[in-house]
């Protein structure tokens, strides 16, 4: 039996897993991230995997973006200021001794639905998590496609709505801006609504209420649209979606994939289908174990 290490870093807490080769989860760690010290983290990462005492074939790691997945990189996640231009793969490597692969979060959950998922049948796999942000991954005969530079899928800035809302460091309309939870939460806010998340305002949305009903309409509204515009250029055979948005709000789904048969050809109609992510929170780590396994060449 083969091992890997799967890990996901974010900007509260890194989360250190041992899996086997038929993605059996062992065992997990979870602790605080040094938001200012990316060495320290590093240490307790090496301590953890030495505390599993299984001999492992590699790590697979998710950090928040932006990154140089070429070569292994981290450029500048604002919740993490220290770890900015920080050589993540070189330096993990040295620690541990073991070969490091790193990836954003989306891929690997595109990678784990594409390899042992809802689109494990298939051979194009698009996955988008509707969460805290709107994040994508493509996947081709069950390998991570990631363009010339290591960009590809980096969808949170596409922009969809001329003067639009804005969102952090994103472009007015950007689809993140619109559609992802503290988009749609935040716009509730805004215009006087006392909700905590986008599940609330989909309930006022629900009730009756007209403000929430817009901000819902404009997230099913653009996101459809995007979807349509990934199915003209891609052409998947499926479309998972993960994240908090579209696997809690009742309906969802159903109606994001109304839209889209809308929006298409319509010989393309029979093409559209947008199923949830089948992985739940883990697809990230079973994802950074594939990835693993993929390179060592199981």
């Amino acid at each position: 039996m083969k091992y890997a290490v799967g890990i996901d870093v974010g900007g509260t807490n890194t989360r250190v897993a041992l899996l086997n080769e038929n993605y059996d989860l062992l065992e997990r760690e979870q602790f605080s991230t040094d938001a200012d010290n990316p060495a320290l983290t590093m240490k307790k990462i090496n301590e953890v995997i030495t505390s599993f005492g299984y001999p492992v074939e590699g790590i697979g790691i998710s950090c928040p973006g932006p990154l140089d997945l070429i070569r292994g990189i981290i450029l500048t996640p604002p919740n993490l200021p220290g770890w900015h231009s920080y050589h993540l793969t070189e330096e993990l490597s040295k620690i541990t001794g073991l070969p490091v692969y790193l990836e954003n979060d989306a891929n690997l959950a595109c990678l784990a639905e594409a390899a042992i998922g809802a689109g494990k049948e298939k051979a194009f796999v698009q996955f988008l998590t509707i969460s805290t942000g709107v994040g994508a991954g493509f996947c081709v005969n069950k390998k991570i496609y990631r363009g010339s530079r290591g960009f590809a899928q980096e969808v949170a800035n596409s922009i969809l709505w001329k003067d639009g809302p804005v969102h952090g460091e994103l472009k007015k309309g950007a689809i993140e801006a619109i559609a992802s939870g503290t988009a749609i939460t935040g716009r509730a806010i805004n215009a006087g609504l006392h909700v905590a998340h986008a599940g609330e305002v989909y309930e006022f949305a629900r009730s009756g209420n007209k403000k929430a009903e817009e901000i819902m309409e404009d997230a099913y509204e653009y996101l459809s649209s995007f979807l349509a515009i990934l199915y003209g250029v891609l052409d998947p055979d499926i479309f998972v979606l993960g994240g908090s948005v579209a696997l809690k709000i009742p309906g969802f789904i159903e109606e994001i994939e109304k839209r889209v048969k809308e929006k298409v050809y319509d010989s393309l109609k029979d093409n559209i289908q947008i199923v949830p992510a089948a992985l739940g929170e883990d697809c990230g780590l079973m994802g950074a174990a594939c990835l693993v396994f993929q390179n060592q060449g199981k």
